[in-house]
């Protein structure tokens, strides 16, 4: 499969509500040849995913504003605007978005099809803002996130 550039504006991609967050897509495995994902999120303050492991993906996030508390194989990671955190494939993680702000960071994973599982377990945001937070079925969740390599393994981390 041939990669062509493209250019993909601020205000473009695929967007969904993902586990209460925005999620914009803005090049997913059709753009990259399966090499790489990569997702806008913007998390609310306190927003944390349960704890759990990617079987396929590495994942990366890189902080735009706001801070998170990233938690990952017993090492803890407090993260501000410009800082990177890898999380890498097979490693049990999760992080906790801080108090004061949302978290609006770039999630890049690879290989690519993150952004089928946020497809699947989401749902399509055409008005780009932070909802409230929609009460999310843990079984329904554990089912899609099994089908895309994900594994959840315990409750998200407390404040």
């Amino acid at each position: 499969m041939s990669v062509l550039p493209y250019l993909r504006h601020a205000d473009e991609g695929e967007a969904y509500w993902f586990l209460g967050n925005l999620a914009i897509v803005k090049a997913g495995g059709a753009q990259t040849g399966g090499r790489l994902t990569v997702v806008e999120f913007v998390n609310p303050p306190g927003f944390a995913p349960p704890l759990h492991r990617h079987q396929v993906e590495d994942e990366i996030f890189y902080l735009l504003s706001g801070t998170a508390r990233f938690h990952c194989d017993g090492e803890v990671f407090d993260a501000r605007p410009g800082d990177l955190v890898l999380l890498p494939v097979g490693r049990p993680h999760t992080f906790l978005v801080g108090p004061d702000e949302p978290l609006r960071a770039l999630q890049i994973t690879t290989p690519s099809g993150f952004e089928q599982f946020a497809a699947e377990a989401g749902q399509p945001a055409p008005e780009r803002r932070l909802p409230d937070p929609a009460p999310i079925d843990p079984a329904t969740l554990g089912h899609v996130a099994a089908r895309h390599g994900v594994q959840l393994l315990g409750p998200p981390p407390s404040a």
